[in-house]
């Protein structure tokens, strides 16, 4: 029998960790999504696949020639076919969907594989959506950039568990009880029970192997087929940690490496909550003293007094809920869901006035756009499947092994640190009921010989908090760590012309910063 979370624990919840939530400023002032105009396919041919040291059951895949059609103006995409299982390469097959923006210069340096984070974010969706966001013009210069759905999500072979109207159900209806109460408790045990079993039926097999190390390895694939015989990388976020197993798997095969707003390998998932519960907060705060600091602030009086207002706030929406225009009832976990959805940079922090603005007038709406964004959705359509593959990344990733009483120091912590979130941050554990048991370990990657590898981290980056980033830049043997000194998740490309100098002089020319940079 597979192993089980024990019934009905209350577990610190997990935010997502994605660099395109930082964006925030710019998809939310209009038009959430630009429109892609369609090219007319033509194909062209790809550079010979690099073998070498392949086993002799992995070369149907490391010998495969791939053939790209456009798909959006200036890029082209294409499928490249992995194993379902790495351990057992006769076992099935996936499907892994690649973008490329070639390099503006003509004369590519190489390839740069770029990872949005997660998991479940799509880097199809970055690229083609978004390039000037991921990749500075520099880097687009002189390199061929790659975008690619990781396994279970988006256009890859892709998990599926519901369709909108029973996403929507689920994560934003409001329990018929108490929050705290015993029925409230099994009513969201039940929900995630039901979840769980739409995902094992509707993704055809391969959620056992929706994994961060089988993801890795088809990175490594990745860089074969492309012609590569290093992997020259830029992960934000989660896509550190994508970054760190690989270089853990196939240290030798490290090129050029950006891990931008860390993931620290050790810390358990409970760690993880409890830490970004403690970011977000601190995040939070640091809007407040600005908001108040302005002259159109929905809140008054000192830092203190005002987040204890906005505490009042959540718990009056949480015990009486606001209707929105399309139905929904606006709770305090949406409302939460729209203030970290705002938290991931500080362009966003005029958006979260407006919602909380709204909010104390009675209005949901534009809380639900916020949250809406977190989501991805747009006018009652999820535009992925970031949601879904989330779940299944995490629930795989993430050993079973945090003790009742590490669970009630977390919630303790919590309170103390993060007290205006704290009473919305920990339900029932959404991989209790999971149908697969996780297979992911949380241990130092050291990823020795491996060249160097640079790690950014932002002091007050609410979903990725700094620390992480020290402590990933230690465990590497050859990591460099950059401090940003500023606010919001990340930091290449946010303006900061000291790391985007430190990072593209990396890149461009094999410059490696001094460890400990730190850009004001």
């Amino acid at each position: 029998m597979p192993a089980k979370r024990p019934s009905g624990r209350r577990v610190p919840r997990l935010v997502a960790i994605i660099s395109g939530l930082a964006a925030a400023a710019v998809a939310l002032s209009g038009c959430l999504y630009s429109m892609i105009p369609e090219a007319r396919p033509s194909a062209t041919s790809s550079k010979s696949p690099d073998t070498g040291g392949v086993s002799a059951d992995l070369l149907p895949f490391y010998e495969q020639q791939l053939t790209w059609s456009d798909c959006a103006t200036g890029m082209d995409c294409t499928t490249v076919r992995a194993p379902l299982d790495w351990s057992d390469p006769s076992a099935g097959e996936i499907e892994l969907s690649v973008i490329r923006q070639r390099a503006a210069s003509g004369e590519a340096l190489g390839s740069l594989l770029t990872n949005p984070g997660g998991p479940g974010a799509s880097g199809v969706e970055l690229i083609r959506d978004s390039v000037d966001f991921a990749v500075g013009d520099a880097l687009q210069q002189s390199y061929d950039v790659i975008g690619f759905d990781p396994r279970g999500v988006g256009e890859s072979s892709s998990v599926h568990c519901y369709d909108a109207p029973e996403m929507d159900a689920y994560l934003f209806d409001i329990p018929a009880d108490p929050r705290g109460s015993d029925a409230w408790t099994a009513e969201r045990i039940e929900w995630n029970a039901r979840f769980a079993d739409a995902c094992e039926a509707g993704s055809s097999g391969i959620l056992p192997y929706i994994t961060t190390e089988n993801s890795a390895r088809d990175m490594d694939l990745l860089r074969a087929v492309l012609g590569d015989t290093e992997l020259n990388y830029l992960g934000y976020s989660y896509g550190t940690f994508l970054g760190a197993t690989y270089a853990k798997l196939y240290p030798d095969r490290v090129g050029r490496m950006v891990l931008d707003g860390a993931l620290d390998p050790t810390a358990s998932g409970t760690d993880v909550s409890t830490i970004q519960a403690v970011g977000f907060e601190s995040a939070l705060r640091a809007y407040m003293a600005d908001c108040l600091a302005g002259s159109e602030c929905p809140f008054r009086g000192a830092v203190d007094e005002a987040m204890a207002d906005l505490g009042t706030l959540l718990g009056s929406v949480d015990a009486s809920p606001i209707p929105a225009s399309d139905g929904r009832l606006l709770g305090a976990d949406s409302l939460l869901t729209g203030i970290i959805a705002a938290l991931y940079s500080q362009d966003s922090w005029p958006y979260l006035s407006a919602a909380l603005e709204d909010t104390l007038q009675g209005g949901a709406d534009v809380a639900f756009q916020l949250a809406d964004f977190y989501y991805n959705r747009q006018g009652g359509v999820y535009l992925d499947n970031s949601t879904e593959a989330f779940r299944a990344y995490n629930c795989m990733d993430y050993p079973l092994d945090s003790t009742p009483e590490q669970l009630a120091a977390a919630d303790t912590l919590i309170a103390a640190q993060a007290p205006t979130i704290a009473p919305y941050w920990s339900g029932p554990d959404t991989c209790q009921d999971w149908p697969y048991p996780p297979t992911g370990t949380r241990d130092p990657i050291t990823a020795e010989s491996a060249a160097p590898i640079l790690v950014i981290g932002t002091t007050n980056d609410p979903a990725t908090p700094y620390q992480w980033s020290v402590a990933l830049a230690d465990q590497l043997s050859s990591g460099v760590l950059i401090t940003r000194v500023g606010e919001g998740h990340t930091g290449y490309n946010k303006g900061n012309a000291c790391v985007d100098g430190a990072v593209e002089a990396y890149f461009l020319e094999g410059s490696v910063p001094q460890d400990g940079l730190r850009c004001e």
